[in-house]
């Protein structure tokens, strides 16, 4: 089948700029951003702890609905359902991100998982930046020792310290994530390369579902909430990211990116009845903590 032609007004359908909407809207746009990360970690731990799929089966229904909205989103836009430069690396990446994810969650909470996710996504980012040679001041080294001492203290051996194998998979997902995000600066339009990824990445998935058939069970509220987390929460969530990002410019979009730990561990608590620890708050308030103050002192010093 041809390619819809990129440079033909008639079959081209840009998605909106941001530049004239309203503040009003950009926050909203932004917070519903939010809520579909935040709903990603919900979703896979309704469906693992209280519905009969396992999670093989739950990566490649993700994978297969985000491929599916995205692509057709990106087919209505009048581009390429798949990017012109093919990433394999970059959709491993992907797929490692998904499938750890869900695998961690037969063991995480909610808000657990997101901590440590998006605590391992930001200290893979510092990494990369230390090692491109990125001067880091005082307060940001404060803030970084912080963000580490916390996370260290949340998987620390304890009675409330959620299971080991799950948070070493999921510091795995956010190391994933992490790079994934990284090979992202070099993608072009990252709409149509995050489609392009997702179509990638499902065959992996898919062979993890086949290698453990024998594991395999699904049952219809299972795959409901895996669709629903491919489709609304990861493929229209990225959607509306990639519209408010510009808005909101690279500092603070990771900034505001610290509110999906709390939002996951709100509706944990509202929709899935777990308790919110001790340790929990105090991991919370270092690690996120930590991240914010890193983030200013960045800001203060582009500025």
């Amino acid at each position: 089948m041809d390619q819809p032609n990129l440079t033909s007004p008639a079959r081209a359908v840009p998605i909106p700029s941001m530049s004239d909407t309203p503040v009003w809207r950009t926050m909203a746009l932004t917070l519903l951003a939010l809520v579909a990360f935040a709903g990603n970690s919900l979703l896979c731990r309704q469906a693992l702890q209280h519905s009969a799929i396992d999670a093989a089966s739950f990566s490649s229904l993700r994978l297969a609905a985000g491929a599916a909205m995205l692509a057709g989103i990106v087919r209505w836009r009048g581009a390429a359902a798949a990017p012109a430069r093919r990433d394999g690396w970059a959709a491993f990446m992907l797929f490692a991100y998904v499938a750890c994810f869900s695998f961690a969650y037969d063991w995480l909470d909610a808000a657990t998982g997101a901590l440590i996710l998006f605590g391992a996504v930001q200290v893979t980012m510092f990494a990369a930046g230390l090692r491109a040679r990125e001067r880091l001041s005082a307060g940001a080294w404060t803030g970084v020792a912080a963000a580490l001492a916390g996370l260290v203290y949340l998987v620390s051996p304890g009675l409330s310290a959620p299971a080991p194998q799950g948070a070493a998979l999921m510091a795995a997902a956010g190391l994933a994530w992490g790079v994934y995000s990284l090979r992202g600066r070099e993608a072009g339009d990252p709409l149509t390369a995050t489609a392009g990824n997702f179509l990638l990445a499902l065959p992996m998935a898919l062979m993890v579902s086949a290698w453990m058939w024998h594991d395999a069970r699904v049952d219809a509220p299972g795959v409901v909430l895996a669709l629903a987390s491919g489709a609304l929460t990861s493929g229209l969530g990225y959607v509306v990211w990639y519209a408010v990002v510009p808005r909101l410019g690279a500092l603070r979009a990771a900034t505001t990116q610290l509110a999906v730990p709390p939002l996951a561990a709100l509706g944990g608590v509202l929709w899935l009845s777990e308790p919110v620890t001790p340790r929990l708050l105090l991991a919370s308030v270092a690690i996120l903590g930590g991240i914010a103050l890193v983030l200013s002192a960045q800001s203060r010093a582009t500025r």
